[in-house]
Order: structure tokens, then C-alpha cells, then sequence
């Protein structure tokens, strides 16, 4: 069919979209600087090693693939990095999507799907969030995906180029079938890290506040398993393609849950009790972060298909099975 060109298509998300885009006939062309992707994760399609900073690397990728869309994952995703390095956030994250930007304006593709996050929303005013709510990002990591947002806002306004964002809430799960799923270093998401304390691998998994108000004092978040993401990308991409126009979307499942509901599903698939440590809320955590997933239904007909016991089921199989 197409080829789709899928920049950071060796890191998690990215990869879980190459395998989709492969089931729908795509073809995705891989470009990644493997700082944090994982070289055994493109398996559908080609892979071109560089840096989306690097206008003129682009520039061969374009001409030698003629990609039809572009999806656009590359970038740096930790919140606590991005405040103690944003200069390194706005220099990946921006500078990186403007060279990006300049070289498929001078190629000729008009149409992205961007990788974006609830991070652009900051503290919730309400849940659940919907696409309407204001964004007011509290960390370097959520400005750097807002500006993005912006500049793509101004293209669609005046170039005529076409965009989805897609702001994800929490990601999560895998697809063991296809050895693929969570693989950080070091590892800082919380159902891997709730895992590996089941596993043994950690002392301990660390509750950051037990006195939020909330049904059982922890805080609740939107895990959305990651080929429900993956699916939505595929969406975006064959919504781009029959001409669709720019819009932002919520990509959650509606539901919250609790780290404490988390550490529940954790040791149920374990068999065993989860050695815990209680610490101090965190600066900048929300007690609650949930999305309105009500437009993503209706501009892309996309829900997402998996509960949260298939997404901890998931990420169990993954982690007991590679061998990473």
C-alpha cells in the first residue's frame, strides 16, 4: 500500500504501531538514533539509523521511501528529566519536529500523526479531561509537546499541512506474541516497575502518597493499553490519507485506576504479595488524571478493546518471557 514513515519506530509505542501499520498493509520505515528504541523491535519494514535533527539524513529517507504520512514518536518522554535538562527536552523535542517539519514541507508529505500527551493539560481543573480542557503543562517534557502542537496548528492555518495529535494518557502493556512491550533504562513506568518488585528484580515498589483524595488515598490514572494506541494510529493515519483535516485527540479508556487497584492486579497475576515502601507525594502529581476519549469514537470510530486485567496480563507475559 503506503509506505509510513515512523520516526522513534524502535522505542514502545512506536514499535506496537509498526506491527499494526504491517497488518494494515503499510509499509513503515523505521528511523530511530536507538538512544532509547531497541534495534530487535523493527521487524515490519526498513530501518534508517539517525536523528530527526539531522535535516540532511532526512532528506535521503524522503526521497528514498516517498513516504505517504509520517508518524512522529522521536523524542524524549521523562517528565523528571525534562526538569533537570530542558534544554535537552526543547533541543530533541522541538528543534527536532521543526527539522522534521522542514524537510516533509520540502518533500512534499503533508499529512503527521503526532505523538503528543495529557502532559499539555497540567494540573486537571475536572475529570474526566476532554480535549477542551485549558493547557497549562507544569513541566518542560508537557511544554515541549504543546509548542509542538502549536507550530503544527500554524502549518495546517497556513501551509495546508495536515495533523492528528494524539495526547496519550498512561501507556501500557504489550504484545508478548510478537516479543514486543515496556523495555526502559532504566526503568521508571509503574506496572514494569510493579512487576519487577513481584519478580524480585526490586526491594520494593514505592507508593508516592497514600493521602490523596481519592477512594483509597493513592492516585488514579487512565492506563490505556498500548496496541488500543497503536490502533489509533493506524486510524489517524488512514484518516490523514482520505483527506481528513488537523484536530487533537484524547487516546484514554475513560477509566481510572488506583496504585493501590494496580498493586491489587500485580499480585493477583504474581500469585504473591508485592513488597512495598511508602513515600511523600511527589511534586506535580494530580490525584486524578483521566481522559474523555468521546472524539477519538468519533473522528477515528476508535475504542480501545482491552481492560486493565489484559493490560497487567500482557505486561506479565512480557516481562516473564524476554529475556532483556
Amino acid at each position: 500500500m503506503h509506505n509510513i514513515l515512523v520516526t522513534g519506530g524502535a522505542g514502545y509505542i512506536g514499535s506496537h504501531t509498526c506491527l499494526a501499520l504491517s497488518r494494515e498493509g503499510f509499509t513503515p520505515i523505521v528511523l530511530d538514533n536507538l538512544t532509547n528504541g531497541h534495534l530487535e523491535f523493527v521487524r515490519w519494514g526498513p530501518f534508517e539509523k539517525g536523528d530527526v535533527r539531522d535535516r540532511r539524513r532526512l532528506d535521503e529517507i524522503f526521497l528514498a521511501y516517498r513516504p505517504a504520512a509520517i508518524i512522529h514518536f522521536a523524542g524524549l518522554i521523562e517528565v523528571s528529566d525534562s526538569i533537570s535538562n530542558p534544554i535537552a527536552f526543547f533541543d530533541n523535542n522541538i528543534s527536532g519536529s521543526l527539522t522534521l517539519l522542514a524537510a516533509a514541507l520540502s518533500a512534499g508529505v503533508d499529512a503527521l500523526v503526532f505523538s503528543s500527551t495529557c502532559a499539555t493539560y497540567g494540573i486537571p481543573a475536572h475529570t474526566p479531561m476532554s480535549e477542551s480542557h485549558p493547557q497549562l503543562p507544569i513541566s518542560p517534557y508537557g511544554r515541549s509537546k504543546l509548542i509542538v502542537e502549536q507550530i503544527l496548528a500554524e502549518l495546517s492555518k497556513y501551509k495546508e499541512f495536515r495533523s492528528v495529535c494524539l495526547r496519550y494518557f498512561n501507556a501500557a502493556g504489550a504484545e508478548p506474541k510478537n516479543a514486543l512491550g515496556e523495555w526502559h533504562d532504566p526503568e521508571t513506568h509503574v506496572i514494569p516497575l510493579a512487576i519487577e518488585a513481584a519478580k524480585g528484580m526490586r526491594s520494593h515498589f514505592k507508593i508516592f502518597g497514600s493521602d490523596y483524595p481519592t477512594s483509597d488515598g493513592t492516585c488514579i490514572r487512565d492506563y490505556v493499553h498500548v496496541m488500543d494506541l497503536a490502533d489509533a494510529h493506524v486510524r489517524a493515519v488512514k484518516y490523514l490519507l482520505s483527506g481528513g483535516k488537523s484536530i487533537s485527540l484524547n487516546l484514554g479508556t475513560g477509566k481510572g485506576t488506583s496504585v493501590k487497584e494496580l498493586i491489587e492486579a500485580v499480585e493477583s497475576v504474581s500469585g504473591k504479595p508485592l513488597p512495598i515502601e511508602r513515600a511523600l507525594r511527589r511534586d506535580g502529581d494530580p490525584p486524578e488524571l483521566v481522559a474523555d476519549n468521546s472524539v477519538a469514537g468519533k473522528i477515528l470510530g476508535w475504542s480501545p478493546q482491552h481492560d486493565f486485567k489484559s493490560i497487567i496480563d500482557s505486561a506479565w507475559q512480557w516481562h516473564s518471557r524476554a529475556e532483556i
